[in-house]
């Protein structure tokens, strides 16, 4: 890499923090892009685009896009080039499928193991899930304190096995809420977090756990009406063709 692209990368500041390898910080970058939809379902990505644009050469970037392709996010086609995966009913259903027993079981063991930390850190999610439901221009941020509120049951759990199985989840489950959260959902989805913080709280396994699948069964019913009517990605497709170089074509 010549010193002139280094130099682009660090003063830019738009692909992380400088401990991450230079791989590292490109991945995050566009995944990040992916999940809260500026790149949409259908998306091209063009190597040499995005390494212009964020001033680093090709092969940080195929290494992205390799590993975003194992992962489920993009998909390359022959002769055509790499998209960003579609999230349709298909695809949302098996997700579905296994949030709903792994979020159960991480739920129940939550409310066994919790400690003081880890209410602690739940109950500043649910402060900061209240605050952007209560503004209709936070949606976005709305369904990343969702994701970090199960992110963090999950690590309460004290599973490392679960955890594990639930780390390739998680940026499935931040680009399904940034893909489905209106801004009607928030005081619904807050209330639904604070009885399953409350069951945990009193140590109620049993409580959690049913909470838990009753929760993501609400929350599976309302993205897959959204996603079979095709209007999940309302609002981020014409954002990102405005804004996003390189061409586009719907999957």
């Amino acid at each position: 890499m010549s010193s002139s692209r280094t130099a682009g990368l660090t003063a830019t500041g738009t692909i992380g923090a400088a401990h991450q390898s230079l791989r590292d910080r490109v991945y995050v970058e566009l995944r990040e892009r992916i999940i809260d939809g500026r790149h949409p379902s259908g998306y091209r990505i063009v190597e040499r685009e995005l390494a212009d644009e964020l001033g680093v050469s090709r092969i940080p970037v195929r290494e992205a896009i390799q590993r975003l392709e194992t992962e489920g996010f993009i998909a390359v086609q022959a002769r055509k080039g790499a998209f960003v995966a579609p999230l349709g009913p298909a695809e949302a259903a098996d997700f579905f499928d296994i949030r709903e027993h792994l979020e159960a079981l991480a739920a129940s063991l939550a409310a066994r193991r919790a400690d003081r930390a880890g209410l602690r850190t739940l109950e500043k999610l649910l402060d900061r899930a209240r605050r952007a439901a209560d503004s209709s221009r936070r949606t976005r941020e709305l369904g990343s304190v969702h994701a970090d509120f199960h992110q963090q049951i999950v690590v309460m759990s004290g599973n490392p096995l679960l955890q594990g199985l639930m780390a390739p989840l998680d940026g499935r489950l931040r680009r399904l809420f940034s893909l489905t959260s209106e801004p009607g959902d928030g005081p619904v989805m807050c209330g639904e977090h604070e009885l399953l913080y409350e069951a945990i709280r009193s140590g109620d396994a049993d409580a959690a756990e049913r909470i838990a699948r009753r929760h993501v069964a609400g929350t599976r019913a309302a993205a897959m009406q959204l996603l079979a009517a095709g209007t999940a990605d309302t609002g981020t497709d014409t954002a990102a063709e405005s804004t996003a170089p390189g061409p586009r074509r719907r999957p």
